[in-house]
């Protein structure tokens, strides 16, 4: 699904470039066989006695519930450790075998995993791999009458997709959620702004407790559209083991029922925004949020981790959940797929910045995706962190302490969402995603506006003193996530507003909860989580801090009044 795509052309023999790249790749010409695999191996970094890399296998054969990788090097490498593969060595002959959660390769499928080496003289890439057995590159060939093809060539995407759905084009306003701001006193004033529509359980595709279903959400927008162009925003929101982090968003399905997200919720879903009917529309997703970075930051050998989220890890659920998402909402020429990718508070230090990206790789190529199968990523969806932090910057320091010394940065390599959004997006290109992917921040709550936004920087006494005095975001911690008190409206929603980022959104609708603050039983699988409590004293997730949540909420989704009216109160910039 990336808005550029450039030709490849079949080749017979393993091809290396000075880029560290070796592409086995047969794509069969008219009257030749296809290769049994296509292997992308990449060397991505070297530093002279050792190096990394990455490995990207296609299965193009009969499907298989469990893989085998070959190679045999013709120097000294050797593999030290590997990740998201089992990596052994023999002599020169190397052999890849696959995890738990990623043996499943369906025909078309691909898996990607990577490994650490060393070596003494010369790093040359292998000849050849096999998988299972079956060499990758001897069947297949080119066609020597086909004309070369010519790099200046202009890429094109063969989908018709364009570069920035938002790009020209009205957004969908929900009569839903614009009826309950409508009804609002102020509502009006935002009542026409375009929200998501949150597909959170099965029963919301045909319309959940007499609601509107998503073909009433795509009919009503086709009646919107006009003659113009038309962006619906629609939230991918049933893993199984949702949140392994949050008890408030858990849903239906538990840890194992893989099967029956994929035909009881995105089949349904797909056989729906496949129909004729909405092939004018321009249908952005967002994937499955507060999920895949919870394997990196929420399990075991961190403080943080949860039992919950081991469970996860362990059962590749959720990298498989959005890989077939990803893989069978990208085959619809219309649909635009972003992958959740978390928000500075919680992604943005090393530890966890880099590992992320690798799994949003992973899970983009697992189930038969690929990364053509990304338009781009969405942060801080349903979350509070400010789009800038203008009175201190991370370079800052107050009298010789660093603002990442301070409490509040914590040593984060980011103070705010913008800026982690825009390298968040280099750090995905550089991996293996297309140079052309978007970003889109949810600037629904981020605001934080009214009578107790700074005017300019704090005093600079000390360093926290600085930044507590100048920083936007007035939560007591960056891990706090529940209906947050002195919150704000942000950014309107709008198109193109930063270099790299396609849209400011409202993809999480102001006004609807979080979680509630108290148990409250229900049939939707939403627990009681003490973050929405606001007498709970933290966990390390947030620092041992108080919740900073607002009393007596509803279960997440439900109108949250009292929440919608403080939002319009603090909203930055201000509304008339």
């Amino acid at each position: 699904m990336t808005r550029t795509r450039t030709a490849m052309l079949a080749a017979l023999t393993l091809v290396a470039g000075a880029s560290g790249t070796a592409l086995a790749a047969q794509s069969a010409s008219a009257g030749a066989a296809a290769a049994a695999c296509t292997v992308d191996y990449q060397v991505q970094n070297d530093w002279g006695s050792g190096f990394t890399a990455a490995v990207t296998v296609t299965n193009n054969g009969a499907s298989t519930s469990s893989w085998s990788l070959g190679w045999t090097y013709a120097g000294s490498q050797k593999v030290t450790n590997s990740w998201n593969a089992k990596v052994s060595q023999s002599g020169a002959a190397v052999t890849a075998t696959n995890e738990s959660y990623n043996g499943t390769l369906s025909t078309g499928g691909s898996a990607s995993f990577g490994f650490q080496g060393t070596y003494s003289g010369s790093n040359a890439i292998p000849a050849t791999f096999t998988l299972n057995g079956v060499t990758c590159n001897v069947d297949g060939g080119t066609d020597p009458t086909d004309p070369p093809t010519d790099p200046t060539d202009p890429p094109t995407d063969p989908s018709g997709r364009v570069d920035n759905p938002y790009a020209g084009a009205q957004v969908y306003v929900n009569p839903e959620w614009s009826a309950h701001a409508a009804a609002e006193p102020g509502g009006d004033r935002v009542a026409d702004e375009p929200t998501g529509v949150w597909l959170d359980r099965i029963a919301a595709i045909e319309g959940a407790n007499g609601g509107m279903g998503l073909r009433d959400h795509l009919d009503a927008a086709l009646e919107q559209k006009g003659s113009g162009e038309m962006v619906v925003q629609l939230v991918i929101y049933n893993l199984p083991g949702r949140d392994c982090s949050a008890l408030a968003s858990n849903g239906e399905l538990g840890p194992t029922e893989i099967d029956r997200y994929k035909t009881e919720y995105i089949d349904p879903i797909a056989e729906i925004l496949g129909d004729s009917k909405y092939a004018d529309l321009r249908i952005v997703t967002t994937v499955e949020i507060d999920s895949l970075p919870n394997l990196v930051t929420n399990v075991s050998g961190r403080d943080t981790a949860t039992e919950n989220c081991d469970v996860m890890k362990a059962n590749g659920n959720y990298q498989k959940g959005v890989g077939y998402a990803l893989n069978k909402l990208g085959d619809i020429g219309n649909v635009y797929n972003y992958i959740d990718a978390g928000h500075h508070g919680w992604l943005g230090w090393d530890s966890n910045f880099g590992p992320s990206a690798e799994i949003f790789k992973t899970a983009a190529t697992t189930e038969g995706a690929t990364v053509d199968d990304v338009h781009g990523f969405i942060v801080n969806t349903a979350n509070y962190s400010a789009l800038k932090e203008e009175n201190f910057k991370i370079t800052d320091s107050v009298n010789g302490t660093s603002v990442r010394q301070s409490d509040w940065v914590d040593w984060n390599q980011y103070t705010d969402e913008l800026s982690y959004a825009q390298a968040m997006r280099d750090k995905l290109v550089s991996i293996g995603f297309d140079q052309n992917i978007g970003m889109l921040i949810d600037t629904s709550r981020n605001g934080w506006g009214g009578a107790d936004r700074p005017t300019g920087p704090g005093a600079t006494t000390d360093v926290n003193t600085y930044v507590d005095g100048g920083r936007y975001d007035r939560r007591i911690h960056l891990g706090n996530w529940c209906n947050q008190s002195g919150a704000g409206l942000g950014e309107r929603p709008q198109a193109n507003p930063e270099p790299g980022i396609d849209a400011y959104v409202w993809m999480k609708p102001p006004g609807e909860s979080d979680g509630a603050s108290k148990e409250i039983p229900n049939d939707e699988g939403k627990g009681f989580d003490r973050m929405c409590d606001p007498t709970y004293t933290g966990n390390a997730r947030n620092g041992n801090s108080m919740s900073g949540a607002l009393p007596d909420a509803p279960l997440s989704g439900k109108w949250f009044s009292a929440q919608f009216q403080e939002l319009m109160k603090n909203a930055y910039p201000p509304l008339s």
